[in-house]
């Protein structure tokens, strides 16, 4: 009999150890599970899938060689192995700017001799390990992805989107006007997010500027910018041996027209000489298109105002784009509700407090809009800033900021890439109460959430 309750004893303390062990493994694990960052945010109760990530402007190119993001690709993969593996995040979302058809310098054939299908498979194998996660995300089913387009890939169809993450929600505004969207989380009505750019003089949908030379083209004066700004940094020059920029005179103030063409003309100069300068003959057709409806190579000078004979300022493209009637009609046709004047969204291109101002303009002020949370992307600047709408309840809107490398002329420059830019947004209610949110801005600093800002928002 002793010895029967001796070996009872051994089972049951065996079966113990086992137990101990089993529970041990367990809460290995779940120590391991909150070790992700998106599952330990002290404002969150952290036990259900109720997080909003939004990331914007990764600007992933079709050729490392002179992509905007190269530096950052391994951490942006990183990252997105954090949301993939997380167990609170709900939604994912990429708020334009995701690929890049307009930063190319300006002597390649974008499409080279394929089409945009063509270009956009070539941008999936530059950014394999990228895209292999996001279509991991979409392939688990557990965490929404959603896709809205921004102006560096405004003219990407919504089928060769799909080729480069198949299945994934893309929020694009109705009636045709695919290259502009805004997004509600689900369940949430009262927040919008959108790239930003339709906003922009510079960037907005553009129909009917160049008929003549591209008939149904909707591409804005900002797509050669881009293109130029390429050529600045892969055949970088000095400021000082760039190429002048002629000087070009407003002689007709009281000519509303005039005057908003003088100070696009002033815009020019500025980045021109300070930003995007170049070392090019701006009378050789050096911007080769191809894309977009447009088939001719350009020159710098087809861009740039210039004085006419009779002393007005014209220019070879766009030139009709510059009177308050116009930029209505081209507001009207990128959806924008309020409308603004033209020569402060001319100077709002570059000075982008315009931009985010809109949040308030076009949501918050609008006594029609429910939306009290606007995320936009676009301008770069990561931020978040509080408001009041008409009814006086608070408001907040955040820009997403950017992940794209800090550019340099000087490849050889030491630069430390890992605590620039990589900024994102996380939305989550505050224990489990979705009217009461926690909206926090951060940067991915050496691969840690650095957090930049946060702001409470009871809806």
């Amino acid at each position: 009999t002793t010895n029967i309750f001796y070996e009872m004893k051994k089972i049951n303390f065996l079966l113990l150890v086992a137990l101990a062990f089993t529970l041990a493994s367990c809460n290995s694990d779940d120590k391991e599970l909150s070790n992700n960052p998106f599952d330990s945010i002290s404002e969150s109760s952290n036990n259900e899938r109720d997080k909003i990530v939004v990331i914007s402007d990764l600007h992933l190119g079709n050729d490392l060689a002179y992509s905007e993001n190269v530096k950052h690709l391994e951490r942006l993969e990183q990252f997105l192995n954090e949301v993939r593996s997380s167990s609170t995040v709900k939604e994912l979302i990429l708020g334009g700017d995701i690929l890049d058809e307009w930063y190319i310098p300006t002597r390649t054939d974008t499409y080279g001799s394929g089409s945009q299908a063509d270009f956009v498979r070539k941008s999936v194998a530059a950014n394999q390990g990228v895209f292999n996660v996001l279509n991991g995300i979409i392939k688990d089913g557990k965490i929404k992805l959603t896709y809205i387009p921004g102006n560096h890939d405004m003219g990407i169809s919504a089928e060769n989107i799909n080729i480069a993450m198949p299945g994934v929600n893309q929020a694009r505004d109705p009636e045709g006007k695919s290259a502009v969207g805004t997004y509600n989380p689900d369940g949430y009505e009262q927040i919008a997010i959108e790239h930003g750019h339709r906003y922009d003089f510079f960037s907005a949908i553009t129909p009917n500027a160049n008929e003549s030379e591209a008939p149904g083209a909707i591409l804005p004066p900002g797509y050669f910018f881009a293109r130029i700004a390429a050529n600045s940094f892969t055949d970088p020059t000095t400021i000082e041996a760039a190429t002048k920029v002629p000087d070009v005179t407003l002689n007709n103030e009281s000519d509303p027209e005039q005057k908003s063409k003088s100070i696009y003309y002033t815009l020019w100069k500025k980045v021109m000489t300070k930003v995007i300068y170049v070392k090019d003959n701006f009378n050789e057709p050096i911007i080769k298109t191809n894309i977009g409806n447009y088939t001719k190579t350009y020159a710098i000078n087809d861009i740039l105002p210039k004085n006419a004979t009779d002393g007005s300022i014209q220019m070879n493209l766009y030139n009709g784009l510059f009177t308050q009637a116009n930029w209505d009609a081209r507001q009207k046709y990128n959806n924008v509700k309020a409308m603004t004047a033209i020569n402060e969204a001319i100077v709002g291109s570059l000075e982008t407090e315009f931009i985010d101002k809109q949040a308030d303009v076009q949501y918050f002020q609008n006594s029609k809009s429910k939306v009290r949370l606007v995320v936009f992307g676009h301008t770069h600047l990561p931020k978040i800033q509080s408001y009041t709408n008409s009814d006086g309840d608070p408001c907040l809107y955040v820009n997403s900021g950017t992940w794209e490398d800090q550019k340099t002329r000087d490849k050889n420059a030491a630069i430390d890439q890992d605590v620039i830019n990589m900024n994102f947004v996380v939305i989550a209610p505050v224990k489990s109460n979705k009217q009461n949110l926690q909206v926090a801005l951060y940067k991915y600093n050496r691969g840690e959430h650095l957090l930049v800002d946060s702001k409470k928002l009871n809806l």
